[in-house]
């Protein structure tokens, strides 16, 4: 872990201007499970609060998987686009949690939307939505796409081991999707789309957050089930150390190769881990809270729905509109990052 923070790896940079956010929309399962309703298994509410911030999660019911989180999500992009899905010619979906490792979930999703367009998964653990973005980004402006969707969806309590009451307060299920449309330069200049972009990762620490029986290297066992190996063991105390350093720094990379200073971001929108994290990160910046977004109080970490799911509240509660700068910063298991600065 020392040599993670010591000598990071470096990230890679690029720029991808010439499309628009064309809509947003996000969505999570109507059942909320309250820090009170933890209390039963053992975890402390006051403990979960002062380490994460957190009140509440919303959590899939048995017959619900990311594929629902993801269309639903979609669905209400598309409606507040009000664009017709016979135009989409592109879907990215980031996720760790898939409906099934064959076919990919975006395939499900393409269907369940009536979409004909190539369809494709891109996982990054919590920077997965990043990753996609970038992904569809590059479509855009190479002229291979002129209408996207891109979505980040999981439902983390189906991997989270509902023993560990030290992991499973933190996590909860849910989506977030935008709807990105190709456009040709203003007259004025301005330029929309991703001013800067920022993509990394290290291998070094890809076991301080892994689920280990969950593909080829360990195979479904009973004795692996005995272990409870099939759920998601995390290194809380390394990822946090490195999440607050990785964020700040950078955002502050990212920002200053975009051209703009820290001043002229709108909002900060980072990937909703946990409260003391966005915290370090913020205070480390000297910015002002209220340029940040938050709302992992009410969800939890939604993993790769987090970031568009805070866009979406922010969009409809007025803190972004048409126009705006934000900066997105995905970080988690990997170890793998993400950051952009989006002129909206």
């Amino acid at each position: 872990m020392s040599d993670i923070l010591t000598s990071p790896r470096r990230s890679r940079f690029g720029r991808a201007v010439g499309f628009r956010l064309a809509g947003i929309g996000s969505s999570v399962p109507s059942n909320v499970v309250t820090n009170a309703d933890l209390a039963r298994l053992g975890c402390d509410p006051e403990w979960i609060v002062a380490r994460t911030g957190i009140h509440e999660r919303r959590c899939a019911l048995p017959d619900m998987a990311t594929s629902d989180l993801a269309t639903a999500a979609c669905r209400a992009a598309l409606a507040q686009a009000g664009a017709d899905t016979a135009a989409v010619d592109l879907l990215v979906l980031g996720t760790f949690t898939p409906d099934m490792s064959i076919p990919s979930t975006a395939c499900i999703v393409q269907e369940n939307l009536q979409i004909d367009a190539p369809a494709m998964d891109v996982t990054a653990a919590c920077a997965s939505f990043a990753y996609a973005l970038v992904t569809a980004a590059n479509f855009l402006v190479a002229g291979s796409s002129r209408l996207a969707l891109v979505t980040g969806a999981d439902t983390n309590s189906r991997v989270v081991d509902p023993e560990d009451i030290k992991t499973w307060p933190l996590f909860g299920d849910g989506a977030g999707a935008v709807l990105l449309e190709a456009t040709e330069p203003e007259s004025s200049g301005r330029e929309h789309g991703l001013l800067s972009f920022s993509l990394g990762s290290d291998g070094r620490g890809a076991g301080l957050l892994a689920c280990p029986m969950s593909g080829s290297r360990q195979p479904v066992t009973a004795e692996g089930l005995a272990r409870r190996a099939q759920f998601m063991q995390m290194d809380g105390r390394a990822v946090f150390k490195w999440a607050i350093r990785l964020a700040e720094d950078n955002i502050r990379q990212v920002v200053d190769r975009s051209g703009l200073a820290l001043e002229e971001i709108d909002l900060f929108v980072l990937h909703q881990a946990n409260a003391r994290i966005i915290e370090g990160a913020r205070a480390s910046l000297g910015i002002s809270a209220d340029r940040f977004m938050v709302n992992l109080d009410r969800y939890g970490n939604t993993s790769s729905g987090s970031i568009p799911r805070a866009m979406d509240g922010a969009w409809r509660t007025g803190r972004i509109g048409r126009g705006s700068t934000i900066v997105v910063c995905g970080f988690g298991g990997g170890l793998a990052w993400g950051s952009a600065v989006w002129r909206l």
